[in-house]
């Protein structure tokens, strides 16, 4: 009987073979619109500020980002399986190009609501094929290293962005705007110089396409979309949302946020990629238990913080958690999906905006009524639902060139 019978994991070669040179390359990409990203995500409430607009309508033109992410969303299976993911990647970089460059031209609040918008749609557009070209290129047993390469790019951008974007607004709060534009079109003739048919053929419209119904009767499938939404749901509504309110509460000053917050991305940078190694080598379910047990911990010891060390401390022990939660639950969707178009990264993508969109919401109704402790209660019980749904999993760990 052989290992994948038995549910045991096949024994791992003492060295692994590289990873495509596309992975890379995808990460690369990532890394400059995270960046482009960091660069503009502090400017843009000043900016809006300039336009008479109050904390109300900055909030809207945050939010409704979010929310057109999440409402493309569902036609990203469509475009991708009709015109390949190679094409609608390199159409999202040039829509959040364009969205960018007019923001940094703009005259008008309603005119920044525009942009902005365009910006949601291009965003998920390139996030959406970018992973679901990763998945079809990398080999069964090396998804959670090309995951964790990925999200490392996104990482690095979001690190050094903000500092960057700050130097930018000392010639022109406009500035950073135009440089994410750059950014953008640097990573778009990337994507088209290198990203070419071959190994990315799996990637390329024409091909077999998954139907929803039948990834949703596939445990895996199911499990990595539980832990997507704890993950959109912590990282934006208890992390972004409510910690740096804790803080002030604490009588320290908003820096000490943007410290808490870049000590922890550090730390989860540091361990994204060994992470990556973890999911391949130890199997998806011993990541997925691990991951969501330790983020899930973490998130409930908040509960009980009363100072800032603390606090910091239980968020380096989240991004521990959080970068086994990057690699695992995609590296999953990868085994599900296997290279097949279709909806299914699409989806999987819109359970982490789903929580990015409800979870600031809920999280600030509950800490209002209940209290904060409840609040990082919302986030801990749906950690422990992602645990226990987790348990579950099968133990097979995915064969080289096999994919289950």
């Amino acid at each position: 009987m052989t290992a994948a019978g038995t549910g045991n994991a096949p024994p791992v070669a003492a060295t692994q073979p590289g990873l495509p040179r596309e992975v890379y390359v995808l990460s690369a990409v990532g890394g400059c619109v995270m960046l482009g990203l960091g660069l503009v995500l502090p400017v843009l409430p000043v900016y809006a500020a300039t336009f008479g607009a109050g904390p109300t309508r900055i909030g809207v033109l945050v939010a409704l980002f979010a929310l057109l992410r999440l409402a493309a969303s569902p036609f990203c299976g469509r475009l991708a399986a009709r015109y390949g993911e190679r094409r609608v990647l390199v159409a999202g970089l040039l829509l959040c190009a364009a969205s960018s460059a007019l923001t940094a031209f703009a005259s008008s609040y309603g005119q920044l609501l525009v942009f902005r918008g365009l910006g949601g749609v291009g965003s998920v557009l390139f996030s959406v094929s970018a992973l679901a070209m990763l998945l079809a290129i990398a080999p069964a047993d090396q998804r959670g290293r090309a995951s964790a390469v990925f999200e490392a790019g996104f990482l690095l951008g979001g690190v050094c962005g903000p500092a960057l974007g700050g130097l930018l607004t000392l010639v022109d709060l406009s500035t950073p705007f135009l440089a994410y534009a750059v950014l953008l079109l640097a990573a778009a003739a990337l994507t088209l110089a290198v990203l070419r048919t071959g190994r990315t053929a799996g990637a390329e419209p024409g091909r077999d396409v998954v139907g929803l119904p039948v990834l949703l009767r596939d445990r895996r499938y199911v499990v990595a979309c539980v832990a997507a939404l704890a993950q959109g749901w912590v990282l934006f509504g208890l992390r972004s949302a409510l910690v740096p309110t804790v803080v002030v509460a604490w009588r320290h000053d908003v820096t000490w946020v943007g410290w808490a917050f870049t000590i922890s991305a550090v730390v989860q940078t540091l361990l994204i990629v060994p992470a990556g190694r973890l999911v391949d080598r130890a199997g998806r379910r011993t990541a997925m238990v691990t991951g969501t047990g330790v983020a899930a911990v973490a998130i409930a010891a908040l509960v009980l913080t009363d100072s800032y060390a603390w606090l910091v401390a239980l968020l380096c022990v989240y991004a521990a958690g959080s970068a086994l939660l990057n690699a695992a639950p995609a590296a999953l969707i990868g085994d599900v999906v296997a290279g097949r178009g279709g909806s299914g990264v699409a989806v999987f993508s819109m359970c982490t905006d789903v929580g990015a969109v409800v979870g600031p919401v809920v999280v600030g109704l509950v800490a209002e009524r209940v209290g904060v402790p409840a609040a990082f209660g919302t986030g801990a019980a749906l950690l422990v639902a992602a645990f226990v749904a987790s348990w579950t999993l099968p133990t097979v760990r995915p064969m080289r060139g096999v994919d289950r």
